[in-house]
């Protein structure tokens, strides 16, 4: 297949950066509905590289106690992909870093998986995250619409994953890949095992075409440094998440973002 794609933003981002890339992860429209684009604009001002916009679901699998909560609250309030891309129109008048969209298929599919990629290119998105999106699926079923709409689909990558499929991955790959730290949920310290730091060893031996980025577990520049040891940068997401519920917490953006990557 050809997977080749005209440059978006986060192509553009990753030719000209290739090390301590910093992201940031966080639910639309938690701790409130109407935030979300002013949390966006002040990461970007903060320094951060790009941001992952994470829209809620009511079973979210893979996430631990407080993005599920996040979650929760923002459904609550009223969010869903209708109103986030509302929210959205007007979000290229405002930052220029690249966007990612991540969440569960379910949503997608409810919207249209073609309907929703050529809304999210109209808002300015660069790429989606769908963790649970088999790897066949989407190559057999829906790549198209992404590469079509020149959006960028990011795969997950486990310690437990192959080498063979790591590889399959890295063929479908226009951007990065996202390096889980662990196969556990969010929200887990990053514990730079022996076992772990092997795995990041062998990922990196594999020279794969797309950089990686590592998530999962990291929550200081001690974690975030790390992370960069083996990978292009690092994505923070519960450790934000609690941010945000704490007061003040607009105000004290640039704080968070210089204590991770000073």
């Amino acid at each position: 297949m050809d997977n080749t794609q005209p440059m978006n933003r986060l192509n553009q981002l990753f030719n000209k950066r290739k090390d301590n890339l910093l992201s940031i992860y966080f639910t639309a429209g938690y701790p409130e509905l109407n935030t979300t684009l002013d949390i966006v604009e002040s990461l970007e001002k903060a320094g951060v590289d790009f941001i992952e916009l994470g829209f809620p679901y009511s079973d979210p699998v893979a996430d631990g106690p407080t993005i599920q909560h996040s979650s929760e609250k923002a459904l609550e309030s009223g969010m869903n992909l209708h109103l986030l891309f509302d929210q959205l129109k007007d979000l290229r008048k405002r930052v220029t870093i690249p966007i990612l969209l991540m969440g569960y298929f379910n949503p997608i599919v409810q919207y249209g998986v073609e309907a929703f990629c050529k809304k999210a290119v109209e808002v300015g998105v660069d790429g989606i995250i769908v963790p649970d999106l088999p790897i066949y699926e989407y190559e057999t079923l829906y790549s198209k619409f992404f590469i079509d709409n020149n959006l960028s689909n990011i795969f997950m990558v486990t310690p437990q994953t192959s080498e063979d499929r790591i590889r399959k991955i890295d063929d479908l790959s226009n951007s990065f890949i996202y390096l889980l730290s662990s196969s556990t949920i969010t929200g887990v310290n990053l514990q730079v095992s022996a076992n772990i730091e092997d795995y990041y060893k062998r990922v990196k031996a594999l020279q794969l075409k797309n950089p990686t980025i590592i998530g999962f577990g990291i929550t200081d520049n001690k974690s975030f440094s790390k992370a960069c040891e083996y990978a292009s940068g690092a994505i923070v997401g519960t450790a934000f998440v609690k941010h945000l519920a704490t007061e003040g917490y607009m105000d004290k953006i640039p704080e968070f973002v210089k204590a991770i990557r000073p």
